[in-house]
């Protein structure tokens, strides 16, 4: 068993040993994973949480490795997520990330994490949540999330970042895509990255097209940014930080950031909740009581519905 409160200790003093035990802990589902989450509730609300995504190729981890240079040349501590696509057969991962952001590997303000998705569809690891809350109390001040990049599915980033920032790219089919809804949604900066190739221009103006189509924003409202970055050789970055402080700013003096980290925790609250009851579903597998009800079902005594709502009553009566 691990001394939970110690490496919270050696966490917040910046050891990066203690953030990946802790972090390990969480990705496992430990038995100590209550305390872990309990000892670090008070010290968590201050990170800036980024959230990058875009189909691949796009050049997500260049952005994010770009952004890390970025905001340590401004003195901030950076935690990275980086999350990759895992075996369907044996659960691995590619983690290939935290090879290509390698030049940040021996600056101890940087922590980088890769983190499987395990099967999770929407782009994002499942143990996400709880990973960012462990950077966060460890005193990383932003934290970039990247997520796999598969495209449409990848609309979840919005439910736990602070900022979205989806990245487009000329000539990759990106324009027809920015036309389908999800990805127009969640967005609150646009970046047209390897804007050195032709049709960067054109990608872009297609894009502010889309995004002003069935606009319904009223004086005041966000309305997403556009960025165009060659994230290889950092051009655009300054102005892709500069964007994501606006939106920042936007959200604080409307008091929209405290809301989205509200609706985030009532998410969270909410699948760990309906993972502990299709838990305690599970355990009934075999029971006499749902086998009952299965074959009530068979002989047209009852309908599904019914049968369900019975054995939920069950569930929260015990």
């Amino acid at each position: 068993m691990q001394d939970v409160s110690s490496l919270v200790a050696q966490a917040r003093e910046g050891r990066p040993r203690a953030v990946a035990r802790l972090i390990s802990l969480v990705e496992g589902a430990s038995p100590q994973l209550r305390e872990v989450m309990a000892t670090l509730a008070p010290l968590t609300g201050n990170a800036y949480v980024v959230g990058l995504t875009g189909s691949p190729g796009v050049g997500k981890s260049t952005s994010t490795s770009a952004l890390v240079t970025a905001y340590r040349k401004q003195g901030k501590r950076v935690g990275v997520l980086a999350v990759d696509p895992s075996s369907p057969f044996s659960g691995g991962a590619l983690l290939g990330d935290r090879v290509r952001m390698s030049d940040h590997a021996s600056d101890p303000g940087v922590y980088i994490r890769s983190m499987a998705t395990r099967g999770h569809l929407g782009g994002l690891a499942w143990a996400a949540p709880q990973a960012i809350r462990v950077l966060d109390a460890a005193g990383c001040e932003v934290i970039l999330v990247e997520t796999v990049g598969v495209g449409q599915s990848e609309v979840e980033i919005a439910s736990q970042a602070d900022t979205s920032v989806v990245l487009l790219a000329p000539g990759m089919g990106d324009g027809i895509q920015a036309a389908k809804a999800g990805i127009l949604e969640i967005g609150d900066v646009y970046v047209v990255n390897k804007a050195d190739r032709d049709g960067a221009d054109a990608t872009a103006r297609e894009l502010n097209h889309m995004l002003g189509l069935g606009e319904s924003r009223g004086p005041g409202d966000w309305r997403p940014s556009i960025v165009k970055t060659v994230a290889a050789r950092s051009e655009g970055i300054d102005e892709l930080v500069e964007a994501l402080e606006k939106h920042r700013a936007w959200m604080e003096e409307r008091g929209v950031l405290t809301e989205r980290r509200v609706a985030r925790a009532a998410r969270e609250v909410e699948t760990i909740a309906v993972t502990a009851l299709r838990a305690r579903i599970g355990d009934l597998h075999g029971d006499r009581h749902i086998d009952a009800l299965a074959d009530r079902i068979v002989a047209g005594e009852l309908d599904p519905y019914r049968a369900a709502d019975e054995l939920v009553a069950g569930l929260t009566e015990g």
